[in-house]
């Protein structure tokens, strides 16, 4: 096999990045990604850094600045970064500080040295986002000097500057542009800023964050003077079913035995509660957004101890299955705050951590700690319990009624045989296809003899619909006609209430019409039956309207017949304007019922592409929409009766009234 062209692979073929071009040509090494999110993680190298500074006692406010042209900058009153001479390492510290990967002061935290709990251990953030920068600038004031460093895509311009200064304050400010030379987007937006602070106020109790956005020219405060506990009063509110929790602890451990010991300290605050549920892990100050050790350990801890609780008050029934975590989760409201001397990240991003000890000791801390607090509180520990297995029991209904449905929707589909009456098309191009919903046998005649059967396919809908906002989920699923419904759109179903997410399976790309046309009578029956057929499809297939494949089949109020011609008039106000322009004799017919029609009107007025008129449903208004739905269908009696007596005129048959 002969090679293309003359590349050859030997012994110079092997190079290395030096200096800035490690991080500037391979930034998601260090960052987790070359995008946004990269970007991002490079602001909170900057932020940790000041963090950790006020952690250790230095500094009880951090200034952040949003900048217009998509700087930022961080300020804190901490000790100021050393950046003088290091008689040591024979360089300057800023040197190391800024420009060298795996230099800084955080190494030793384990024997007591300058930082024992902290946000940066790889000593990689600073010269990593000053690598990373368009530019970087960097102000300092300690030991009674200002100190001033200028980068420039990851090079120092004019070295070090001093001057004393009389300023008592010390601290950092650094301010710097993300690349886009190296980040493919680095208009980090104000809610990451936002969500960030916040979060490091949660978990650094009484430390300031302000936070000012020079786009709104808006400034935001976060601080919470009792940390998680005033956090978690705030997301539960007072719909709690039971009180906060706050327990911590200290201790010592190792990962394995010849490993080095290390200290763990942390806290935690939950509660339990029926409308909300939020699990959030945060270590050394750093969010962990896959949690990793504290993670296993709440789900170990809490289901051991709510199980244990649960056979000894013989509140399971006989052969009831034991609980899950997914059953406690769904009512648990849950914050650990957690600092260790030896960490160990999953990765540069800390999003999550594996260390062994820590789990451990989290998981019997809590074991223990739940089972005194059910002792001490046995009224909430009873609505625990309770809670918690009304959880379970929905999840084990909504997975029964999950299995139901696919048996019922899902399959291959000879749509012909499995659902009574549908009538399809000869089409296997989804783009052309159209189905449409018909209201009764006599319109489905009428319909299927009037289509073009190359892309048009028939459902009639037998009898009245089941109205899908009074039922509940295992009577809707057990309606013939709806599920027939659901099984001819193909797509599945959409369920958004809390304990039922496992019934969710609807996939659009499923869906087997262009088209779904909803076609009744001009009547009050055919508006009601259309009413149902939107209120299921609103219900249980949101999407659909949302993506405009939901119209409506406008038939005609009036079959004018003036001579040999005909016109069909769709309102009173098109009548008349026929009328005016019509000479001679004219016959007025009030338009019979879709399935009194004959095939060539049928096909005319209804389904012809070039002469139909079809209503997309669209989602503009919502929240208007479903109110509407509610007040007309729901189990507001009051409200329907009111709306009836003012608006109800509007919708009274009058074409027989002279």
């Amino acid at each position: 096999m002969a090679l293309k062209g003359n590349h050859s692979y030997d012994n110079e073929s092997i190079t290395s990045l030096k200096g800035a071009d490690r991080v500037r040509l391979r930034p998601s090494v260090i960052f987790g990604s070359d995008g946004l999110e990269g970007c991002e993680h490079a602001v909170f190298e900057i932020l940790s850094n000041s963090i950790d500074e006020a952690r250790e006692g230095f500094g009880t406010k951090i200034e952040v600045t949003r900048c217009k042209d998509r700087s930022v900058i961080v300020r804190d009153y901490g000790r100021g970064i050393p950046v003088d001479y290091n008689p040591k390492e024979e360089r300057y510290n800023w040197e190391l500080v800024f420009c060298e990967l795996y230099a800084g002061g955080k190494y030793k935290n384990n024997s007591g040295e300058n930082y024992e709990f902290s946000l940066g251990l790889n000593g990689l953030g600073t010269c990593a986002t000053q690598y990373a920068s368009e530019y970087m600038d960097a102000v300092i004031y300690r030991d009674g000097m200002r100190y001033q460093l200028h980068f420039e895509k990851g090079e120092n311009i004019g070295g070090l500057e001093k001057e004393e200064t009389k300023k008592r304050t010390t601290g950092t400010w650094i301010k710097w542009r993300p690349d886009r030379d190296v980040f493919t987007d680095i208009d980090v937006p104000l809610s990451y800023f936002q969500d960030v602070l916040k979060k490091q106020a949660v978990v650094n109790a009484g430390l300031t964050f302000l936070l000012y956005d020079e786009e709104s020219d808006t400034t935001f405060t976060y601080v919470y003077e009792n940390g998680i506990r005033d956090y978690l009063e705030e997301i539960s509110g007072e719909n709690a079913l039971t009180g906060i929790h706050y327990i911590k602890t200290e201790t010592m451990g190792r990962d394995r035995e010849d490993k080095p010991e290390y200290k763990l300290r942390f806290e935690a605050a939950f509660c339990f509660h029926n409308h909300v549920n939020v699990l959030e892990y945060y270590h050394n100050s750093s969010f962990l957004e896959y949690g990793g050790a504290p993670d296993k350990a709440v789900r170990g801890a809490f289901v051991y101890a709510i199980d244990q609780y649960l056979k000894t008050n013989n509140l399971y029934k006989k052969d009831e299955k034991k609980i899950t975590f997914a059953d406690v989760e769904d009512s648990l409201v849950l914050v650990i705050n957690s600092f260790s001397t030896v960490t160990s990240y999953e990765n540069q991003t800390k999003k999550s951590i594996t260390n062994k000890f820590i789990q451990e000791a989290m998981t019997d801390f809590f074991r223990k700690q739940l089972e005194i607090y059910f002792i001490e509180n046995k009224l909430e520990a009873d609505k625990i319990a309770a809670q918690v297995l009304a959880n379970k029991r929905s999840r084990e209904t909504a997975e029964k009624t999950r299995v139901s449905i696919r048996k019922k929707l899902t399959g291959n589909l000879d749509l012909n045989n499995r659902v009574e009456k549908f009538v399809n098309c000869r089409s296997k191009d989804v783009s052309r296809r159209e189905i449409y919903i018909v209201e009764g046998d006599s319109a489905m005649g009428a319909c299927k003899l009037g289509r073009d059967a190359e892309f048009q396919a028939i459902i009639p809908i037998r009898g009245k619909i089941l109205n899908c906002l009074k039922a509940d989920y295992n009577k809707i699923f057990n309606n013939d006609i709806i599920t027939d419904l659901l099984k001819v759109l193909g797509c599945g179903v959409e369920i958004k209430t809390k304990h039922q997410t496992g019934l969710n399976s609807f996939d659009l790309s499923q869906l087997r019409w262009s088209k779904v046309i909803i076609c009744t009578d001009a009547d009050v029956d055919g508006f009601q039956i259309r009413t149902l057929v939107l209120t299921m499809l609103y219900r249980l297939v949101p999407t659909l309207i949302e993506e405009k494949k939901v119209f409506i089949a406008e038939s005609p109020l009036y079959e004018i017949i003036n001579g040999k011609d005909t016109y069909f008039a769709y309102s009173e106000g098109e009548k008349a304007e026929i009328l005016s322009k019509l000479k001679g004799k004219v016959k007025i017919n009030r338009s019979k019922g879709l399935g009194e029609n004959q095939p060539d009107m049928m096909w005319e007025t209804t389904m012809n592409p070039a002469t139909r008129r079809l209503v997309l449903v669209t989602p503009d208004d919502a929240e208007r929409t479903q109110e509407m739905f509610e007040l007309l269908l729901g189990e507001n009696l009051a409200g329907r009766k009111e709306y009836i007596a003012e608006e109800g005129y509007q919708y009274l048959d009058i074409s027989d009234i002279s």
